[in-house]
């Protein structure tokens, strides 16, 4: 079955929106990346991107925000009261209960908050002509659920034939199968990439010279089309040259119109590739990718740019708006292609800022090559510091790897944002021993923050719940604290909560989460002072050396190798086996470097993993490395 639509003609203008809650310091780099590709396209027509979410921060204030942002359930709470007032007594207890551990939120008054963001949400609303548009597109992500249909809901009140569209990863698959009977303000849902099935949507609307029939569009989702029990449609690039850089001319206008006092650098969104390359299909895996990983249901595989476009493009984007700092917005770099990217980054000669997510794996030539070029921050995918818990979230690394790249990263400076997984279902005490020896090791680097295992729509864990001593598995109950029951129980959120261990796991990690929030506040006090020092370094002086340990208690140690044990020790500064370590050094038997390693692991200057040692310590002069 086709669909029509009523629509005013010619067909000349579209506006793209992006709601609260994404990053106010970053510009929505869907619907820039959209507006740049219509653009080009459709070079008649006219596109307005508005990222109110940036109005909405200035209005609150930047620090409230943020903390409101970090927080999904914080974030669809605010819009979730507005629309829902008879549920406002549920909303706001998990307003307060997700705000318990914020200092800045914990006195608020929801209401005066709520009606706060009703006031600026209203006047955006009465700013824009919207008789002027032929269609609204949102981009609705994590975080943006109940702010979009509150926009949606209010728009479509007043400009009933203005046609709606919605992107974004919260509408991807089957999560689309009740959208419009629970929502019928919404018109249409792309499922997966918005640039081609949008493009084509818009050309067939602006061709057509009266109400007609819309042909089936790939990537296109309808009331109709919905009911189906075909799989959803992609239509999607098969190559990533088409794309032009995202124009973010709107973001920035918007923010030159606040007063000096409000005004800040940006930062820059970029992408070098789509999908995972890791998400592939595994022999003997069930489900390819990590267990717990939902991020790339919008995606039918893996594609990057070619270096010279990537080049180009961040030179662009940071001349065109002066501003150095840039986020690369990639589920994860490519391996192949990353360290030419990064060297031709590195040639242009400008001081960047750089972000990005990368594998354990990462080769050291490669982090080498990302650091030259600017690379500040990085959030590696370690997720746990147990290599049998690894094998169960199908992370393809081990713990020595981890620990391996944190070394590297402290040594280089490069901030380590990444995270340590605590409640994974099917864990074990046999995991948690494991990761409480290994933490011991890795106290001298950047801690790992702390995520509790949530269950994502369409994850590996979510489509073999059994696999995991997962019983059954529904909506996170905080939505029907949102939605009224009707929605709740229609609609697959992307956020979902299951029956089995759970109780067992919160009790099985509190002593790992004891030991990581020891671990954060020691390095944060061992880092305090006037000079920044790492906390396990050695200075070399070529036939000995020199390692200290900072404590916190009691004096610093200090330890002096020499000779071939000096030697052994700068040998493993990369993992090496101890195979190799005895090819290295054959005059060595092994009755005398095993006893030697023993005690290096002993005193935490190396950790062993499955007869591989690392060496811990990093250069106090990490150029003369």
């Amino acid at each position: 079955m086709q669909m029509q639509f009523k629509q005013k003609l010619p067909f000349e203008k579209v506006i793209l929106i992006s709601a609260p809650w994404p990053l106010y310091n970053r510009p929505s780099i869907q619907i820039g990346t959209l507006k740049s590709y219509l653009k080009k396209e459709l070079p008649d027509l006219k596109v307005d991107a508005h990222h109110f979410y940036l109005k909405v921060a200035e209005t609150i204030g930047y620090r409230r925000y943020r903390a409101i942002s970090e927080r999904t359930w914080l974030a669809e709470t605010v819009y979730g009261a507005l629309l829902y007032p008879k549920h406002l007594e549920n909303i706001k207890n998990i307003f307060y209960k997700q705000a318990a551990g914020k200092p800045l939120l914990r006195k608020i008054v929801f209401e005066t908050l709520t009606k706060q963001i009703q006031e600026v949400s209203e006047a955006f609303i009465h700013n824009i002509d919207w008789e002027k548009y032929g269609l609204a597109g949102f981009s609705i992500c994590l975080c943006q659920l109940t702010a979009s249909l509150y926009f949606i809901k209010k728009i479509k009140k007043q400009f009933p034939n203005l046609l709606t569209v919605v992107g974004g990863s919260m509408f991807t698959g089957n999560a689309t199968r009740n959208l419009f009977e629970m929502f019928p303000e919404i018109d249409i849902a792309i499922n997966g990439e918005g640039e081609l099935p949008l493009s084509r949507f818009i050309s067939h609307l602006k061709n057509s010279m009266s109400d007609g029939e819309i042909p089936p569009i790939q990537g296109i989702v309808t009331p109709e089309s919905a009911k189906k029990e075909a799989p959803v449609s992609f239509l999607q690039m098969n190559e990533l040259s088409d794309l032009v850089p995202p124009d973010y001319d709107d973001y920035f206008e918007l923010l030159q119109s606040f007063e000096p006092e409000k005004t800040f650098f940006p930062t820059l969104p970029m992408e070098i590739s789509r999908g995972c390359w890791w998400r592939r299909k595994q022999e003997g895996v069930k489900s390819a990718g990590c267990a717990f990983c939902n991020l790339n249901l919008q995606w039918d595989g893996y594609r990057s740019k070619d270096p010279a476009q990537v080049v180009l493009e961040i030179d662009h984007l940071t001349t065109k708006y002066k501003t150095l700092s840039v986020a690369f917005m990639d589920n994860l770099l490519p391996l192949k292609t990353s360290r030419d990217i990064f060297n031709r980054i590195e040639r242009l000669g400008k001081d960047f800022r750089l972000f990005g997510e990368i594998r354990a794996n990462t080769p050291g030539r490669v982090l080498d090559a990302m650091q030259a070029a600017g690379m500040h921050e990085v959030q590696i995918g370690i997720e746990a510091l147990s290599t049998r818990l690894l094998k169960k979230l199908n992370k393809g690394t081990t713990a020595i790897q981890n620990i391996e790249i944190m070394k590297h990263c402290e040594m280089m400076g490069i901030t380590n944002s990444s995270n340590l997984i605590l409640h994974f279902p099917g864990s074990d005490q046999k995991d948690v021993d494991e990761t409480l020896r290994n933490l011991d090791f890795v106290l001298p680097f950047h801690p790992l923050k702390i995520v509790h295992f949530w269950l994502g729509f369409g994850s590996p864990v979510w489509q073999n719940p059994a696999t995991f001593g997962i019983k059954a598995v529904f909506n996170h109950r905080n939505y029907a604290g949102i939605f009224p029951v009707n929605i709740f129980k229609t609609i697959r959120f992307m956020i979902q909560a299951y029956r089995g261990d759970i109780g067992h796991q919160k009790k099985l990690w509190q002593p790992v989460k004891k030991k990581l929030k020891a671990w954060k506040k020691s390095y944060d006090e061992l880092h305090q002072g006037p000079r920044h020092e790492n906390i396990l370094t050695f200075r070399d002086g070529k036939n000995f050396m020199i390692i200290r340990q900072k404590r916190l208690e009691g004096q610093h140690l200090t330890h002096r190798l020499e000779g071939t044990s000096r030697a052994i020790y700068l040998f493993c500064r990369h993992r090496r086996s101890l195979k190799k370590i005895l090819d290295r050094f054959p005059s060595v038997t092994l009755d005398r470097i095993e006893p030697f390693l023993k005690m290096m692991v002993d005193k935490k200057l190396m950790f062993e993993e499955n007869d591989n040692y690392l060496s811990l310590a990093v250069p106090d002069n990490p150029h003369a490395s």
